[in-house]
């Protein structure tokens, strides 16, 4: 983990909302799941979750949508990259991305990584965004079960608050019935990025609580269930 900073290249639209490209150093840019803790400069008092939804030469694009206080040329303190990521099997030949709730862009640097290795993909969302590869199938997310059967590894994105309807969705399925691996990114307020333990993020598993700041936030979804 390191700190540096961040200057705000460009307010860009995705998918009708902002976001920003971020000029920074290569080694603060987070891996996919990862994020960074922002703040603006001149105030540390408030802080922002950031994550990428493409690697740049010289930085990344992140996720929208972005602070309204946001603007070009605006520099920002980060410390990152901060949390567990996805982890991509080199086997991975079906892989399934499942934006349960909100845009898949959290999901998009999986893609790359993916057809790198002549995996098929397929994304299970109800939000198409702009821009996405001709190589990617888009399903509803009606067709959950039926795409995880499918794939080999899936990768989820999913709020806190939503967990409880996905496990319903998913209902007795388990890593033996799936038989993939399949890891949940869970969205929910990270304040502190780890330092403090305050417990604003936490998310009970089977046995036990959580903390989405260090523990996650990308977790083994098996757990969960």
């Amino acid at each position: 983990m390191k700190s540096g900073q961040a200057i705000i290249k460009e307010i860009i639209l995705l998918d009708d909302k902002p976001a920003a490209r971020l000029l920074c150093a290569v080694d603060l840019i987070p891996a996919p799941g990862q994020y960074l803790l922002s703040s603006h400069a001149s105030d540390s008092s408030i802080a922002d979750s950031v994550f990428s939804s493409a690697a740049t030469s010289d930085g990344f694009i992140t996720v929208p949508s972005i602070p309204a206080a946001w603007s070009p040329g605006m520099t920002l303190n980060i410390r990152g990259p901060l949390g567990h990521g996805f982890s991509l099997p080199n086997s991975a030949r079906h892989v399934a991305l499942v934006a349960f709730d909100d845009s898949p862009r959290r999901l998009f640097p999986l893609i790359q990584l993916a057809l790198k290795q002549d995996a098929s993909i397929v994304l299970v969302s109800s939000y198409v965004p702009d821009g996405l590869s001709a190589d990617v199938e888009v399903q509803p997310i009606s067709a959950l079960v039926d795409v995880l059967k499918w794939s080999t590894f899936s990768a989820l994105d999913a709020a806190r608050g939503s967990l409880s309807t996905l496990r319903e969705m998913l209902g007795a399925l388990n890593q033996a019935s799936l038989k993939c691996e399949a890891q949940i990114l869970i969205r929910a307020p990270m304040p502190c990025g780890a330092l403090a333990e305050c417990g604003v993020c936490a998310v009970h598993f089977q046995k036990e609580w959580k903390m989405t700041c260090k523990d996650g936030p990308v977790f083994n979804l098996f757990d969960l269930l």
